[in-house]
């Protein structure tokens, strides 16, 4: 088997962290958030939208810290997917992150759509998340995922020269070396096994059970696959649609679920990264 423990699934959870680093007036944009939250508004241009401000704020005030104690209470490691500006933002929740041992994969410097920019300011934005993730931990992270990547994220992912492996892909179950850039391993992300779903109102989630039989069904799947061929699960989550009390449980339900299985690796995405680089380094 190719996991530790001859696991025959690894499972990475990431947690968003974006709060404050969405689309605002006050962070110098020129119209308010409209996605991912439980307001479903169009965008207020030059003006503030003060439902959408609050709604995300509600993830770092208290939706976060559900989450954190919900992985920390059961010893189990976490990926942050950060936001520069929103942990800049809020440098407790920041230091909390790290203090719990989860690894830190840089979400772009601002929550935004990367394709607005110039390769000059996305290179910037990426080189500020560098140095910021580098003064928390002492290191470079060695992931990356932009999410809404430009044209020309991935180049500037190689060119940063820290990066092991990139997550803006969703095409397979395993990673996969790059074919276009040597070296560069891509572990898939997921937006379906992801509560994301919960402000998406043209297919949402409604209660916290369709996001545990969701995550669960996927789970036994890959888990069923993964006695004869290794498979790899990520789970998505953002404080402020998940933290709320009302769907908190499926979380608390589905890691209490996976941890009741054997050979159940739940891991942090550079540990995962890593391993899977040893098993299967780069062809020449």
């Amino acid at each position: 088997m190719v996991w530790p423990g001859e696991a025959r699934i690894a499972v990475n959870f990431c947690i968003n962290y974006e709060e404050g680093g969405e689309l605002c007036v006050l962070n110098g944009d020129d119209r308010s958030e409209v996605r991912l939250s439980d307001v479903t508004v169009p965008p207020r241009i030059g003006r503030r939208d003060l439902n959408i401000e609050s709604s995300y704020e509600y993830g770092a005030r208290v939706g976060y810290w559900r989450l954190l104690q919900a992985f920390t209470e059961r010893k189990l490691p976490a990926t942050v997917n950060l936001v520069g500006l929103a942990g800049e933002q809020n440098p407790v929740a920041l230091h909390a992150m790290v203090d719990a041992g989860f690894d830190i994969q840089p979400h772009g410097w601002r929550w935004i759509d990367f394709d607005s920019l110039s390769e000059d300011e996305e290179r910037d934005f990426i080189a500020r998340s560098i140095a910021q993730v580098r003064d928390l931990t002492g290191a470079d992270p060695l992931g990356y995922y932009a999410g809404m990547p430009s044209r020309y994220t991935r180049k500037l992912v190689v060119e940063a020269g820290n990066f092991l492996y990139d997550s803006d892909v969703y095409n397979d179950d395993l990673p996969y070396w790059s074919p276009d850039y040597s070296g560069l391993l891509l572990v898939p992300y997921s937006l379906d096994t992801n509560d994301s779903r919960f402000g998406r109102s043209e297919s949402a989630y409604q209660v916290a059970d369709d996001f545990f039989t969701y995550l669960k069904d996927s789970f036994d799947t890959l888990y069923r696959e993964g006695a004869t061929t290794p498979k790899m699960m990520t789970v998505g989550l953002h404080a402020r649609l998940i933290g709320r009390p009302g769907r908190i449980s499926a979380l608390h339900r589905i890691l209490d679920y996976m941890t009741g299985h054997d050979r159940v690796w739940i891991c942090r995405r550079d540990d995962l990264a890593r391993h899977w680089a040893a098993q299967f380094p780069p062809g020449p």
